[in-house]
């Protein structure tokens, strides 16, 4: 079930995304109005407004700015507006600088930047305000009745007590016990049994039923369906039916035919889009500059041995479908048909292969491996969508093969990416079964606010040569 709240996080969203637009053509045109040293053109700053968008409602997220209104005060609202918004017009201010884009005003983003937080805030205050008034008035009050009297249906309604202050309200119980009375039920307004549940409907006004019993009496609910389809009224089963935990439940239909579906890995889809907007914009402004170094490692791979300039192996990516994933060439041609003669010196636990001293890298191998140079490739695969800036590394089809528990194979739930929690925590020099941990809390936690946070403690990890193999 969803409370009244489910929207106001789209709603404000929305919002956002309009009036962060109307603030910097506002602070653009206030920069021309108040300075005498002459106008600036519009065209040259509108390339920072999809930028500024991603930086802005990136951060806003990871700071809390989204979260439910009974989870956040005004105040709390008001701090992640000031962090969010620092750390966006820090970043966009900080690209200026290192690219040297000097027609880009400054001025126009100090004017966003004192203006952007009171717009947020003003949003949250007014669009709080009206869905708190809403419930109070209860025009958007959602009436439940709950099926069942057990164990069940009392952690069902303690549940829904807890959501009161959102506008859910318990009309009472009902048992599917036809001999059961209101002196048998420890659950408060009893209004009778299922035989009499038409008449329960009728006399009260009900929004959904949610039917709180166990898998053995499932056989009985016919008369319930029958009698919500008749009053028109939602009906809700708990899908906790068959004790296994599960991320996300939803219903789909082929037809008529209904599906349950039940997901190991449940992921905002806002913050999906989000992520992938995030990924080809940084990546799109970042191949400009690389495109000289990755001209200058090509020369010097092709002198130092004979061979291509780029290694494509076969990886395998979300859901198990494989990709070729493009690196830098750093090992001899003939690598891997010598890796069976050196698989016996192995100094990885697992089912990956790492040699400290491995005979088979190149002298121009080893300088692009302990930088991480050889992996920039992959920004390609980024670009094709194959691929993210932040994820579980892609795994080769021997490494896979060699899996010896299930649940390893649950990585294969989210997109590869070039960095994750194992780059920034030790990258090779971790076990392998701490690898395939810090994958998991990845995938259990994951969030855009976490892909930044490893994105930035990425950067001195590489630039300290930390666990490069």
């Amino acid at each position: 079930m969803q409370d009244n709240s489910s929207d106001l996080g789209k709603t404000v969203f929305l919002l956002d995304v309009l009036l962060t637009i109307v603030t910097f053509l506002f602070s653009f045109l206030g920069r021309n109005i108040f300075l005498i040293d002459g106008e600036v053109d519009i065209y040259s700053h509108l390339f920072l407004v999809p930028l500024l968008l991603v930086l802005q409602l990136g951060s806003l997220s990871y700071f809390g700015g989204y979260r439910r209104p009974y989870e956040m005060t005004l105040f709390k609202y008001g701090w992640a507006i000031l962090r969010s918004t620092a750390v966006a017009v820090g970043v966009l201010l900080s690209l200026l600088f290192f690219l040297k884009i000097e027609y880009v005003s400054r001025f126009v983003i100090l004017i966003f930047a004192v203006f952007e937080p009171f717009v947020l805030l003003a949003i949250r205050a007014v669009v709080i305000w009206n869905f708190k008034n809403s419930i109070e008035s209860g025009k958007k009050s959602l009436r439940v009745l709950i099926v069942g009297t057990q164990a069940r249906a009392r952690e069902l309604a303690d549940q829904l007590q807890k959501r009161s202050s959102l506008g859910v309200e318990i009309v009472g119980f009902v048992d599917p016990d036809p001999n059961c009375r209101e002196s048998d039920s420890d659950c408060r307004p009893f209004l009778g049994t299922v035989d009499n549940i038409s008449d329960c409907l009728k006399k009260n006004v009900v929004d959904e039923v949610i039917v709180a019993i166990t898998r053995s009496m499932l056989d009985d609910v016919e008369p319930i369906i029958i009698a919500c389809e008749e009053e028109g009224i939602t009906l809700r089963f708990m899908a906790d039916v068959f004790n296994v935990e599960v991320a996300r439940m939803s219903l789909a239909h082929i037809g008529r035919i209904p599906l349950l579906t039940m997901e190991p890995v449940a992921q905002d889809e806002n913050q999906l889009f989000v992520k992938r907007v995030f990924d080809v914009v940084l990546t799109g402004c970042a191949m400009p500059l690389l495109l000289p170094l990755f001209l200058v490692v090509a020369i010097a791979i092709k002198i130092d041995s004979p061979g291509p300039v780029f290694f494509v192996q076969q990886r395998v990516g979300l859901r198990k479908h494989l990709f070729p994933m493009y690196k830098f060439r750093s090992m001899h041609v003939d690598a891997e048909a010598r890796l069976a003669e050196i698989e016996h010196l192995n100094e990885a636990e697992g089912p990956i292969f790492k040699m400290a001293n491995d005979p088979r890298v190149t002298r121009v191998g080893r300088f692009i491996r302990k930088t991480s140079i050889d992996e920039l490739p992959q920004l390609f695969n980024v670009l094709r969508g194959e691929m993210s800036l932040v994820g579980p590394r892609p795994m080769s089809i021997r490494d896979v093969d060699l899996f010896d528990r299930g649940i390893q194979r649950r990585r294969f739930s989210v997109q590869p990416g070039l960095t994750g929690l194992w780059q920034v925590s030790g990258r090779s020099n971790l076990p392998f079964e701490r690898w395939l941990e810090l994958d998991l809390e990845y995938i259990d936690n994951w969030s855009f606010g976490l892909d930044l946070k490893i994105l930035l403690k990425t950067i001195p990890v590489v630039l300290k040569h930390e666990g490069a193999a």
